[in-house]
């Protein structure tokens, strides 16, 4: 919960004028659905509907369900300044109502979420893989989660005939940040167990069950803030002429089925509408999966009025033309019916009668994040400070250089204490560092918080930015020092662009860092000034399967770093 309270929120207002004498109702929708339910308000708004002989006015915003619990738990108007308070809360799932119970419990007043709530729309998780690779696995039958997620990172495909598909890797969400991570931690925990209920904190301690997810944990490409991201990559790479063997390391991502839908429909292609040479097909784990049930949450804070209101929109949405909205991307109805272009879409195979997890015990939920960090696969990381003149430029009180740094010891705070982590200064040569433009200030070792931070506070600041070459040694030094049970990657911290003149060719520079596959050192940047060459950044952690955090509005930049360490 932590990481949940420091996201930033994605949102989208859809505000209609407030007809006179019509209730007006506020709704918070989870950033998947929050453009549709906008809409469908709007549509609603416009159908002159009436109940008991009133009327209301339905406005909607978008915020994550982890962001939209932090601020219902707290004050509101501070938690989310620029948004209404809502009377209707739309969240991705019922495990989210969960956890804002446990903190309402905690704070010692009543519980907001303590029902049972109807469902607007449901989207099982899935395994998302390239049609050959998933077509391939269905071939062998029935397989559950730890025969998926669990190949061995050793022999890979070659278990299955296919070694030049080479190691088998996954991409998921970091579950302090996702429905759709934290789903797939529980799916895991049920998976070991053999059971579709009655998840236990013991069932938690049990070393077999903690054996069973680290194995799973063990073969993750690396953690991400958003699966849409992973999948926009996935889609990114197959447009390019990549197919199944190139530009990722990445045989599936756990995903909702929704998603998978959106992808083979070319909505989360670079080009809108352009259809992937490859589409996906969703396998459905034999054990069973978690269903993500988007519930339709009436608040405390609702009037009387308000509440007639929420009824009736409830009403609205579960009706059949609303419905057909939701089925046009990929949603399964308010009942868990599957459409036949979906069914066909993803695969068909599965997707019919499925098992259901239970969700556990919010206390058994907030125990499994707890211990998430313990178990999920650790980090080898260089980390590279931007120290050029331009570091010095005033912010506020301060410089540049010192909200960065600031923001990098909070970030990095997240980290786990078996990561690996080394610190490089760069700039260009100077009279500290007369041989090369960079220079190495802590080598790579067990992360020490308090030791990384204060070495990066009391780095010089002078000269130019070496940024091509700074990038390209950095990417060599990790492949020199490889490790395959962790995540091997490159952050890169700057405010410019490349002013070394030494050292000017991009082009040869993506060829260097492009991704292997077999040994993947991902480059993750984060530009924090408008003066920063966000474009170029983009493009050099593109082309190692990484990714760039855009922070040039400095005020982001302390959610940027949350989402950075989301990603080890």
């Amino acid at each position: 919960m932590a990481g949940v309270a420091v996201i930033a929120a994605a949102y989208l207002i859809v505000r209609p004028a407030v007809d006179v004498g019509c209730t007006a109702l506020e709704v918070s929708a989870s950033v998947e659905k929050d453009v549709l339910l906008g809409e469908l308000a709007e549509r609603y708004n416009k159908s002159d509907r009436r109940f008991g002989g009133s009327c209301a006015t339905v406005a909607v915003h978008g915020l994550t369900s982890g962001a939209a619990t932090d601020a219902l738990a707290g004050d509101w108007a501070v938690k989310q300044p620029g948004l209404p308070r809502p009377q209707v809360w739309l969240p991705t799932s019922t495990l989210w109502t969960g956890q804002l119970k446990l903190l309402d419990e905690a704070a010692g007043r009543p519980a907001q979420t303590s029902g049972q709530y109807p469902s607007i729309a449901n989207s099982p998780l899935v395994i998302a893989m390239p049609r050959p690779k998933g077509e391939l696995l269905q071939r062998q039958g029935p397989l559950g989660w730890g025969e998926i997620l669990g190949l061995s990172g050793r022999t890979g495909w070659a278990t299955f005939g296919r070694p030049e598909w080479g190691r088998f890797t996954f991409g998921k969400v970091n579950p302090n940040l996702s429905t759709s991570g934290l789903a797939a931690i529980i799916a895991t925990y049920y998976a070991a167990i053999n059971r579709a209920s009655d998840l236990t904190e013991s069932d938690l301690a049990n070393p077999e069950v903690t054996q069973f997810v680290r194995r799973i944990e063990a073969n993750v490409s690396h953690y991400s803030d958003d699966v849409v991201d992973l999948l926009k990559n996935l889609a990114e790479a197959d447009l390019s002429g990549a197919g199944t063997s190139a530009s990722t390391d990445v045989s599936a991502i756990v995903t909702q089925e929704e998603l998978v839908y959106q992808y083979n429909e070319g909505e989360l292609s670079p080009t809108r509408g352009e259809k992937p040479k490859v589409p996906l097909v969703a396998l459905y784990p034999k054990e069973g999966t978690f269903n993500l049930d988007h519930p339709y949450v009436v608040l405390p804070s609702a009037d009387p009025e308000q509440r007639a209101a929420a009824a009736d929109f409830l009403e609205y949405l579960q009706e059949s033309p609303q419905q057909r909205s939701f089925s046009r991307l990929g949603f399964r109805d308010h009942e868990r019916n599957a459409s036949d272009p979906l069914v066909a879409s993803v695969g068909g195979r599965g997707a019919a009668d499925l098992t259901y997890f239970d969700p556990p015990n919010p206390a058994v939920v907030k125990a499994i994040l707890t211990g998430w960090d313990t178990l999920r696969k650790k980090a080898n990381i260089l980390v590279a400070v931007d120290t050029s003149g331009s570091m010095n430029t005033k912010i506020g009180d301060g410089s540049r250089f010192q909200v960065a740094t600031t923001a990098a010891a909070k970030g990095f705070g997240l980290l786990n204490s078996e990561d690996q982590v080394a610190l490089w200064s760069f700039s260009s040569e100077t009279k500290q560092r007369p041989r090369a433009p960079y220079s190495e200030e802590v080598r790579l070792s067990a992360f020490d918080h308090k030791a990384l931070s204060n070495k990066i506070s009391s780095l010089h600041v002078e000269g130019g930015t070496a940024l091509y070459a700074t990038v390209r040694a950095a990417h060599r030094y990790m492949l020199d020092h490889y490790d395959e049970s962790r995540i091997n990657a490159v952050v890169v911290l700057t405010d410019g662009k490349n002013e070394y003149s030494k050292d000017t060719k991009l082009a040869r520079l993506l060829q260097d860092v492009a991704l292997d596959p077999k040994r993947p050192v991902k480059i993750f940047c984060i530009a924090f000034d408008e003066q920063s060459d966000f474009v170029t950044l983009d493009r050099i952690a593109k082309a190692s399967a990484g990714k760039a955090f855009d922070a040039r509005d400095t005020t982001k930049i302390d959610d940027a770093f949350v989402k950075l360490v989301s990603s080890f």
